[in-house]
């Protein structure tokens, strides 16, 4: 505290109560509070608001993690600053491994709140673009009391994203069967759809490639498929359209936009 007071007389140009930054942990702050800590870490976090939104402290995001830490060791329940340190990092400082540490802290604090893996989960389907690490957490959401139905179709959404298409299309149709209201029953209707189409897209265009590599050019239409061999039957969509060629590229499309069926 005396080291606080001394560096707050130093001229500079950062708002005042910067010199947080120097105190070493919130534990070691939390004794010199006098069982008042979560009054404190109310005041911290008011000067991090405060703090991290004037861009004119250029390096303001050099001690993020620190300052979020000191917060939540003096108050570990505190919810709050965990969800919005976890904006701040993925957002204005662009640091998304330091976003995702800060919400598993805060599940490891309050176990209890599905808000910080959904967060997470978010964060890295979204953002990160790696639908992997986003079921994981859309996992461990789910399996807290109170977690809404959507992360449910979140988590299907990230395992079509990893194009594990059978697992998704599995978990589409639990969903679809489950549902209680139409309009999700709907949604579940046209990701299901989404998913079939990319299947069938699959395996269309790996006998359009076998049928270029013997041939030496693309079919003129998808019948020559069958004829050639490469296929045992021409998919159709779920709504029993055919999937739209284009001989010029070997494009295959679907005939419909899913959610628009």
């Amino acid at each position: 505290m005396a080291l606080k007071l001394e560096t707050d007389t130093i001229s500079r140009k950062k708002i005042h109560g910067s010199s947080i930054i120097y105190v070493p942990s919130g534990k070691y702050l939390k004794y010199a509070t006098f069982g008042c800590s979560s009054l404190l870490a109310d005041l911290v976090y008011l000067w991090a608001i405060q703090y991290y939104s004037d861009e004119s402290i250029t390096d303001r995001f050099q001690h993020l993690d620190h300052i979020f830490s000191i917060i939540s060791e003096l108050d570990p329940r505190y919810s709050d600053p965990y969800d919005v340190g976890a904006l701040i990092a993925a957002y204005e400082a662009g640091d998304l491994g330091l976003s995702l540490k800060i919400l598993d802290k805060g599940l490891e604090n309050i176990p209890d709140q599905w808000f910080f893996p959904y967060t997470a989960g978010h964060y890295a389907q979204f953002i990160k673009k790696d639908p992997a690490l986003a079921q994981e957490y859309y996992k461990k959401a789910m399996a807290i009391k109170g977690a809404p139905d959507v992360i449910r179709r979140l988590y299907a959404d990230a395992i079509f994203k990893a194009m594990d298409y059978e697992r998704a299309l599995q978990t589409w149709l639990e969903i679809f069967e489950t549902a209680k209201e139409d309009r999700i029953k709907k949604i579940a209707s046209n990701h299901i759809y989404q998913v079939k189409a990319a299947m069938d897209i699959q395996n269309i265009k790996q006998a359009i490639e076998k049928f270029k590599k013997r041939f030496g050019h693309l079919p003129m239409d998808l019948s020559q498929l069958l004829k050639a061999g490469f296929l045992n039957t021409l998919p159709k969509d779920l709504d029993g359209k055919d999937y739209l060629y284009d001989s010029q590229t070997g494009e295959v499309k679907m005939p419909t936009i899913p959610w628009k069926r």
